[in-house]
């Protein structure tokens, strides 16, 4: 009985892992990333909620932040990925060439309204990496910092998905998407979340040597 229970645990554990993480691959990545010389990685576009509104909630002002973040975390890939520069085939526009060329095209301000083969286009690449970042706030800021201190340790105060996905600069086509659930906590900074799920995908991810 108690082996049918661990088993049935076993089982249940990786599940809700393998559901919180997924993967695609495109029968045509490898024959694609290995015409790839130079990618570029976009502004994230990050959408940040609450559960409950904050008192003092300001829509401008959060869309706002939701805009400096999506260039947070674009930066924060592009520094994992130049430390660890070595071990991929490809080498990675700077997001400050990138963001100034997208600015020069009157890009910047509307990416979802064009395909990624005109962006690649118009920054000289050979593919694009972008992707999403999603927030909800579940536990307020004040809650969180008296939590943290009573424990010592980061505390969770939402819940977030993050999506990565590379297309192909010659005709735009996805090629590669990743998606991972994971908690958002009051200590967690672009920097720490890049850095854990590049550490989680870095076998999967197609530019590994």
């Amino acid at each position: 009985m108690k082996k049918n229970l661990l088993l049935i645990t076993i089982c249940l554990i990786s599940f809700s892992v393998a559901a919180q993480k997924q993967i695609y691959v495109s029968p045509k990545l490898k024959s694609a990333i290995a015409q790839h010389k130079v990618v570029a990685i976009l502004p994230f576009t990050v959408t940040i909620t609450y559960k409950h509104l904050p008192k003092d909630y300001d829509a401008s002002a959060n869309h706002q932040q939701e805009l400096e973040t999506g260039k947070k975390v674009q930066s924060s890939m592009f520094t994992y990925l130049l430390r660890k520069s070595s071990d991929y085939t490809v080498t990675f526009q700077d997001p400050e060439k990138t963001n100034v060329l997208l600015a020069k095209t009157k890009l910047i301000d509307s990416l979802g309204l064009h395909t990624k083969d005109e962006i690649a286009k118009a920054l000289g690449v050979d593919g694009v990496i972008f992707g999403t970042y999603n927030q909800e706030t579940t536990k307020s800021e004040a809650g969180a910092i008296v939590t943290s201190l009573m424990f010592g340790l980061a505390s969770k105060t939402g819940d977030g998905v993050l999506t990565i996905q590379i297309a192909n600069g010659a005709d735009g086509e996805l090629l590669w998407r990743y998606e991972k659930k994971m908690d958002a906590s009051l200590l967690s900074s672009s920097d720490d979340v890049m850095e854990r799920q590049m550490r989680k995908l870095s076998r999967n991810f197609p530019y590994s040597k």
